[in-house]
């Protein structure tokens, strides 16, 4: 498993480290419409940007920055992955100028944070991590951020998402 902490303290997460080469799990979460979402709704390629929560700083700066390079990277699509509740997420996003990422919450089962092992147990958060998936659902690039607060390898990410095309 990747060793992750929070805070500069060691954390666990719960499930399995999802790595390069292999099929991207499943999962169900909630769009901000309470509509169930899964891994099969979404065709292409994928950037999934996992953060703990929209309403913290490192957070914010990445939705950010991915919405930004949405328009760079055509036709890839990009999810952020939050405990958050729905209703927070589009009221952030609304609040935000955000319409180039979806906000998904797996608040309701930890689906998403179980299947790709970022789920911390201690504070029923996701860990901070991206994931590209490409379009036959193989995971092609993996970062889990090893300090959680810090952020993430945006121009590994990036290229991984061009390169998956």
């Amino acid at each position: 498993m990747a060793k992750v902490t929070f805070k500069g303290n060691l954390i666990t997460l719960l499930g399995e480290e999802v790595k390069v080469g292999e099929q991207a799990p499943s999962f169900t979460v909630l769009a901000n419409d309470l509509s169930e979402k899964k891994l099969s709704d979404y065709n292409g390629v994928k950037l999934i940007s996992v953060v703990p929560s929209l309403d913290t700083g490192v957070c914010d700066a990445q939705t950010r920055k991915f919405n930004e390079e949405a328009n760079q990277l055509g036709d890839v699509k990009i999810l952020t992955i939050s405990m958050d509740l729905p209703f927070a997420q589009k009221r952030w996003c609304g609040a935000n100028g955000v319409e180039n990422v979806e906000t998904l919450s797996d608040h309701l089962k930890g689906s998403f944070g179980k299947a790709y092992g970022v789920l911390i147990e201690e504070l029923r958060l996701l860990a901070r991590a991206v994931f590209v998936v490409d379009s036959t659902n193989t995971v092609t690039y993996t970062q889990y951020v090893p300090e959680a607060t810090d952020h993430p390898n945006y121009e590994a990410a990036l290229q991984a998402a061009k390169e998956a095309k």
